[in-house]
């Protein structure tokens, strides 16, 4: 099988199906002229997605599988469009179209789901480490206003994790890899089906000292699922996954340590994040005449012990439930597609602060109750005027509501409520079975959540704060097709931004915090993906990105870039050889670094990467794998937290004064290792 993506691996067979008469389910079209490179399920999945005027993706596992995928960094590399970098360990930097630039720690702007169910907190903000490629069976990726069925109203869109079923994925599954710095994981998965029901179950396990020093991690995971077969049309499925994840943190490090001792770690007050979490859902579908209706619930239990600059200890909950239906059938002789669907989630926990005594608890010092809900309703219908084109028109509306009851200030407690809506207008056209082009045009609407609405002023204490919405409005053109040698995916988009969440200099009765809403921001580029098939046995994969982000009229930045993100991103694969036996030579080339502060004085440089993979196949079933990184032990900086103004080192002092705000890239690292399928 060939490591591509199943997007660009199909001959767009959504279009096709849509077109038909019949209703509209992926098994039903028609494949005669599709070369299928990926299991049904992906199939299905990309089929799916293709009925989207706008920049969407499909990864299948086999994309992956052969490396130490420990983070959706590596799951994602190739992904059009996803801006990812490793800070350390399973902690990676994920963005798409400039989501959450003033983030340097977790994750927000963007919607994670695994198995269609959200993982993100109430208040839609969220974190990844809980998400194990190992067990992805594939991973969708709907990039900006293309989120819609899954209530993604957010700047970067939605990604969704699938992990695997005892029906599509029989067997037993063996798996152990390992190797630089005493790393090594190890899984052991087993699928049944028979004529009522199905069940999958993995148990996953990964340690390791890390590249850097007090970044050392170990981690065990299980995820599991049940299908029972009510009637020949109603299926229920049932979900859980329970996750120890226990994680140092190494920390930022100032540029000349960065690039002279990228080993280095921070020791100070022994931060880390030790992560205790379990998820149950269920999943019911009932096939209609011309459609499909699916609902469920599901319910996130969470404990966090985070000291870093303080022991943070969090325990939280969420709940909610879900509710879609598909329609496909003729208006007339017009073919129409519809889908409706609702999403809900409700939270609520408990947020104390302590002194940090070397990552024990001292002292209490903030003790917080929040809450949160966010409501998502989203429609879409789809009409089909002429042969080959497809007009859509959508919307979502979001209710939220965010409050924070502080028990050691009360007065500086606080709630919000938020009430806004998203349409959506696109077009998709066909001219062939292989060739599509797109545009739309959509709103985002984004809530600030728990970090936003909880800081800490100038001379304060932790509290909330008036953070507001974060709205934009965003086109996108774009082609995605097949011809010849070359399969193709790409997108550009212009987002213009109010109220963009950002860092400032904090401002007494102006600015309370240092993140609050900018003004005006304008984030475009381009999303670029192209694989060429030279010979059976030779293929380039190659994403591109080009990020143009910056303030437009700012009081206090002007029409400064945006930083944290660099202008260009390109990455290459070349994969030699077959099946049984291929060597591929890979490359991640930054030609420019990003911008460290909104007060663009200080910029990093650029690099370019070395990696190399290979697998080998003993027999059917029994693969041996290589992944080497960096191989040339290349020193440049990767991520950034990103500064409001930037403290230069002082040359004429021996103390290093620079601001602590760089991750280098990862040092050189050899894994390998075998999986087995049974």
């Amino acid at each position: 099988m060939r490591h591509t993506h199943a997007t660009r691996s199909l001959p767009l067979c959504a279009l096709i199906l849509a077109l038909s008469a019949a209703p509209a389910f992926a098994d039903e079209a028609d494949h005669s002229a599709i070369i299928v490179t990926a299991s049904p399920a992906v199939d299905a999945a990309a089929a799916r997605l293709q009925r989207t005027p706008g920049g969407v993706d499909v990864i299948a596992a086999e994309a992956f599988e052969n490396k130490l995928a420990v983070s959706l960094r590596d799951a994602l590399a190739f992904s059009p469009g996803v801006y990812t970098q490793p800070r350390f360990g399973q902690e990676v930097r994920i963005s798409i179209r400039g989501s959450g630039l003033s983030r340097g720690y977790h994750m927000r702007g963007l919607t994670l789901l695994q198995d269609g169910v959200p993982i993100n907190s109430a208040d839609d903000n969220g974190d990844f480490q809980e998400l194990d490629p190992q067990v992805f069976q594939h991973i969708e990726v709907y990039r900006g206003g293309n989120a819609l069925r899954y209530g993604g109203s957010t700047l970067g869109g939605a990604i969704n994790a699938v992990t695997p079923t005892g029906r599509n994925t029989p067997g037993a599954e063996v798996r152990i890899d390992g190797g630089s710095f005493d790393t090594l994981r190890g899984k052991i998965a087993y699928g049944y089906a028979d004529d009522h029901g199905d069940a999958y179950a993995a148990l996953t396990a990964d340690r390791s000292d890390s590249d850097r020093i007090h970044g050392d991690r170990k981690a065990l995971r299980f995820n599991g699922n049940i299908g029972l077969k009510l009637s020949d049309h109603i299926e229920t499925r049932f979900y859980a996954s329970a996750q120890t994840i226990r994680q140092k943190l190494a920390g930022a490090l100032s540029e000349k340590d960065a690039l002279t001792n990228p080993a280095k770690g921070n020791v100070v007050l022994d931060q880390a994040r030790n992560i205790d979490s379990m998820r149950l859902q269920n999943r019911t579908t009932v096939d209609l005449a011309h459609g499909q209706l699916a609902f469920g619930g599901f319910f996130n239990a969470k404990s966090l012990d985070h000291p870093i600059y303080q022991v943070i200890d969090q325990r939280s909950q969420v709940w909610g439930g879900f509710v879609s239906l598909d329609l496909a059938g003729d208006l007339g002789r017009l073919p129409v597609e519809l889908t409706l669907g609702s999403q809900a989630r409700f939270g609520n926990g408990m947020s104390r602060q302590f002194v940090n005594l070397g990552g024990k608890s001292g002292a209490p010092t903030a003790y917080q109750r929040p809450s949160a809900q966010t409501i998502n309703s989203y429609g879409e219908l789809r009409v089909a005027p002429l042969p080959g084109l497809w007009l859509i028109a959508g919307g979502l509306h979001s209710l939220g509501e965010r409050k924070i009851d502080n028990r050691f200030a009360p007065a500086r407690s606080g709630k919000a409520s938020f009430d806004s809506f998203a349409p959506k207008l696109g077009l998709l056209y066909q001219p062939a079975d292989t060739l599509q082009f797109y545009a739309n045009v959509s709103r985002s609407v984004e809530m600030p959540g728990y970090a936003e609405l909880s800081q800490t002023p100038a001379g304060g204490v932790p509290g909330f704060t008036p953070v507001g919405l974060q709205k934009a409005w965003t086109a996108e053109v774009g082609t995605r097709g097949a011809m010849g040698i070359a399969r193709w995916d790409i997108s550009l988009y212009r987002a213009d931004i109010r109220g963009e969440m950002l860092q400032y200099s904090v401002v007494p009765g102006t600015i309370p915090a240092a993140t609050f809403n900018a003004d005006r921001t304008r984030h475009q580029g381009l999303e670029a993906g192209l694989d060429l098939a030279f010979a059976p046995w030779a293929t380039l994969r190659q994403v591109y990105q080009y990020s143009d982000f910056r303030f437009r009229d700012d009081a206090q930045f002007g029409d400064n870039r945006l930083p944290v993100i660099p202008r260009h991103a390109y990455r290459a694969e070349l994969q030699l050889g077959t099946d049984r036996l291929s060597v591929s030579p890979a490359v991640e080339w930054l030609p420019q670094g990003a911008w460290v502060d909104y007060a663009n004085t200080k910029r990093v440089g650029g690099y370019a990467m070395l990696n190399l993979g290979a697998q080998a196949q003993l027999r059917d079933g029994v693969t041996l794998f290589l992944d080497a990184r960096n191989l040339t032990a290349r020193r440049a900086i990767g991520d950034i937290s990103a500064l409001v103004r930037y403290t230069p080192d002082n040359a004429a002092t021996t103390a290093d004064e620079g601001s602590a705000a760089f991750y280098p890239i990862e040092r050189r690292a050899i894994y390998g290792g075998v999986r087995a399928r049974f």
